[in-house]
């Protein structure tokens, strides 16, 4: 149970720090955003699944990390 509970907030981490990344990288100026979403370009055409659902993956990470959390 708790190698699940590690997994999941290890992927909340990493995910956070990618889209803290993507805005940073947009706000900065090193990638292009034609759109002023502070979603680069390049990744906006491969991952757009990825920053559409950003809510209800982070949402369902949480979620699951607090159920974890209350019973481990």
């Amino acid at each position: 149970m708790k190698e699940i509970l590690y997994t999941l907030i290890f992927t909340a981490i990493l995910l956070a720090g990618v889209y803290a990344y993507a805005v940073y990288a947009t706000s900065k100026g090193l990638t292009e955003d034609e759109n002023q979403n502070y979603i680069p370009d390049s990744w906006e055409k491969n991952f757009k699944w990825l920053f559409s659902g950003k809510v209800i993956i982070m949402f369902l990470l949480g979620l699951a990390i607090g159920y974890l959390l209350a019973t481990v």
